[in-house]
Parts: C-alpha cells; sequence; structure tokens
C-alpha cells in the first residue's frame, strides 16, 4: 500500500532540471544519530569544544567562503532554528580536506564556537555542485582544486538561548584555518499568517529539516545566474489517516484524503498571478508516474495562486484543482478566503498542496524564507496534541489547523 512516506522515496531517480526541482530524491541515507533526530538534521549549539588552531602559515588558505542568501531564525517545537547554505570553492592547486566548520559570534572577540560541524557529519551536508546527495560524495570534506561545493547548515538554539546578531564561519583542515563568510541571522520580518488549508491530520510532508532526503531542502537550480532555493521551508500538506493519505484504489484520485479540500488566504493581501486549466495526472510514483502534460517551465506548478503578502513576500500555492480557482490576478482577498481546491496538477505524484512563501512574486525565482502559523496542535509520540502558537511546523509533523476563521467575501 502506498504510504504518506511513498511520495518523496522511490527507487529509482528522475533527471533533468524538472527533477532537480520537484522530483523525490532516491538516495539512501545514513542511519541519523539519535541524539539529533528530534532535531531534524540540524546540529544543536551545544557549545563545543574549541579545537587548537593550526599554526598560522605564511599564506592564506585560497579556500573561498560565501552565503548568498542570509538566514532568519524562526522557532519551533522548543528551539530556534537557523537554516541556510554555506558556498565553498577550492582555489588551491591541491585538494582541501575540511576537518572542522566552526560558528563563532562575529560580534565577538575570540569568541568560542557556538556550534561545530564534524569531518564525520559533513557526508550528510556536504554536497558536490551539480549532483545528487549522496552521489559520488564518499568524501565530502575533501574538495578538489577547482571544486566548488555546498554545505546544507541547520543550527538548532534551545529556546530562551542567546543567538549572534552575526555569525562568522572559522574552516580548519589539517595544515590551515581561514575564517570568514560573516552572516546574519534576522534577514527577513517573520510574517504570523493563518493556516492555508483547515481541519486535522494534515501532514507536513518534506516540511523544513536539513535531512538529506527532503527534496524541498536539497535542490539548487539556477536561474538568472543564481543559484536558488524557493522551497527552502516549503511544506507539502497531505491528509493522513492511519499512516496513509488515501483510501481505496490508488490510482484514483478521489482516493486521496487531500483531495478537492479547500485551499485558504493565510492573510489579508492582493492575488499577483494565477493558472487556471491545466488537467491533472493520475496518481502515481517513480516509473508509474505519468503526467497529464509534458513538464516544462509553465506547467510544473500546474494549477497555482501567488498571493502578495505584503513587505516583499508572497505565498505561492501549487498544484491546484482545475475549475475551482476563485480569485483573479488584481484581486484583493481576507484571510481565510477560499482561493481555490486542492488537486493533482503539475508535477504532483499524488494530491497535495505545495505551499511556499518567497521573496518574490514569480514562482521558483525567489528565496524561501521563513514564516509563522498563528496557531496549531501538532501530535506528539504518544498520540496526545500540543499547542503551539506562532511556530513554522517540521517535516513530517501531523498538524491540526482547527476550526478555521469565518471566511469574508
Amino acid at each position: 500500500m502506498m504510504t504518506t512516506k511513498s511520495r518523496t522515496r522511490g527507487n529509482s531517480w528522475p533527471f533533468g532540471l524538472g527533477a532537480l526541482l520537484w522530483g523525490a530524491f532516491a538516495c539512501a541515507t545514513p542511519a541519523a544519530d539519535q541524539s539529533q533526530t528530534s532535531l531534524r538534521g540540524c546540529k544543536a549549539a551545544d557549545a563545543p569544544r574549541a579545537d587548537p588552531l593550526p599554526p598560522a602559515s605564511g599564506f592564506p588558505l585560497q579556500l573561498a567562503m560565501r552565503v548568498p542568501f542570509e538566514p532568519t531564525a524562526f522557532p519551533s517545537e522548543g528551539h530556534v532554528y537557523l537554516m541556510y547554505e554555506l558556498h565553498f570553492t577550492n582555489f588551491e592547486m591541491t585538494p582541501v580536506s575540511v576537518r572542522r566548520i566552526e560558528l563563532v559570534d562575529a560580534d565577538k572577540k575570540d569568541a568560542r564556537p557556538i556550534a561545530a560541524l564534524e569531518a564525520s557529519e559533513l557526508n550528510a551536508l556536504m554536497q558536490v555542485v551539480g549532483s545528487w546527495p549522496s552521489d559520488g560524495n564518499t568524501d565530502s570534506a575533501e574538495l578538489r582544486s577547482g571544486q566548488s561545493k555546498v554545505v546544507f547548515v541547520c543550527i538548532a538554539f534551545k529556546r530562551g538561548a542567546h543567538i549572534p546578531n552575526n555569525l562568522r564561519h572559522r574552516v580548519l583542515t589539517g595544515e590551515s584555518v581561514v575564517e570568514g563568510a560573516v552572516v546574519g541571522t534576522h534577514a527577513n520580518e517573520l510574517r504570523v499568517l493563518g493556516p492555508p488549508v483547515r481541519g486535522a491530520d494534515w501532514l507536513a510532508s518534506d516540511g523544513p529539516s536539513n535531512e538529506e532526503n527532503n527534496h524541498h531542502r536539497r535542490g539548487l537550480p539556477i536561474f538568472g545566474g543564481r543559484a536558488l532555493i524557493s522551497r527552502r521551508y516549503a511544506i507539502d500538506w497531505q491528509q493522513s489517516e492511519n499512516g496513509s493519505t488515501f483510501s481505496g484504489n490508488a490510482l484514483e484520485k478521489h482516493s486521496y484524503y487531500s483531495y478537492d479540500q479547500p485551499v485558504l488566504a493565510v492573510a489579508d493581501g492582493r492575488i499577483v498571478k494565477v493558472r487556471d486549466g491545466l488537467p491533472e495526472n493520475v496518481p502515481g510514483h517513480d516509473e508509474g508516474f505519468h503526467p497529464a502534460v509534458p513538464l516544462t517551465m509553465k506547467t510544473l506548478a500546474g494549477n497555482f495562486v501567488t498571493l502578495d503578502l505584503g513587505k516583499g513576500q508572497f505565498a505561492h500555492y501549487l498544484h491546484l484543482k482545475p475549475g475551482t480557482l476563485r480569485v483573479k490576478a488584481g484581486e484583493r482577498v481576507r484571510g481565510g478566503q477560499t482561493l481555490a481546491k486542492i488537486g493533482s496538477s503539475g508535477d504532483a505524484r499524488e494530491p497535495h498542496l505545495h505551499f511556499e512563501v518567497t521573496d518574490s512574486p514569480i514562482l521558483m525565482l525567489g528565496e524561501g524564507v521563513p514564516y509563522l502559523i498563528d496557531r496549531y496542535r501538532v501530535r506528539l509520540a504518544d498520540d496526545s496534541w500540543e499547542m503551539r502558537t506562532r511556530e513554522l511546523p517540521m517535516q513530517d509533523m501531523l498538524i491540526d489547523f482547527g476550526p478555521t476563521r469565518v471566511e469574508k467575501k
């Protein structure tokens, strides 16, 4: 039986840009360190020991590093998370082996590390530019001459802990140390939004995490000469019952609990763009997926709605059911208003709502930014429910949004 996990874990790899953007990764993932499991692939800010620094050499290590998009700290499940990408390029004539990456408070002199990424952890965090996670990535801590790699960084601070305004990266090799890539931690305003769907038993599939098999997190396409991750904090909302997203015939879209459920405006705003009329797919995964129309840059998202939230942030709703869009471009809407219904158009293997917030009104051409949902309940391991307020749901949480606000016309 197809389960809620099956949409993002298959047996073969899709290829091409469409796969990079929306397809499922099927890479084998090493077992998670149990101490980190609850942090969803993120490293705890636990003030690790300060390793002795290598002696200064006559010439600085020729390792370029940068953070293309500064993170914004956001709260969830008792922690505050920082999620971003650190890009390396080795300009040395010889390989560089990274032994440790330390994060320090950039505003303090001689600051001790706040968190450290050890060489043993980099295999799951460091990705060769132009490759899939773990694809020929047997020695991720080494950069060959001229090679570029991306470190997918996620640090979890305990709620109430001090979060520096700026972080600096200290990279240690066997013979050298280099510091740089100072990055702020509060780049964007955290918007408090209403839920994009109503009711209970919503699975935050491929929601925010730093897991290696999270296709939202690890896809790194290039648009306009820039590497962008519009889906950095995206969630594929699927309704689930008893661990499954459907009941009955898996090839019938009406079998899926999410199908035809209303999609809601998460805030007052103006509709920027809509697309309607694309047909829906027969549900299927891996070799069983046959899209109703050829997948191109214009059809990947399927039928969609883009809502301007103000202050340079935009909410995108993807894979909507054709003929159900109730809004038009330029129209103003109120929070809680029904915009459309969930479908399976575009690159949707089964009915679900792909929801993300970015800094661009154009799909895929912006950077994903975090946001908060005003209130919801999350199911815990003991099957009890706990109320959360002004947090961002994380990967695979099961959420109850409760009664939605009365819709305003």
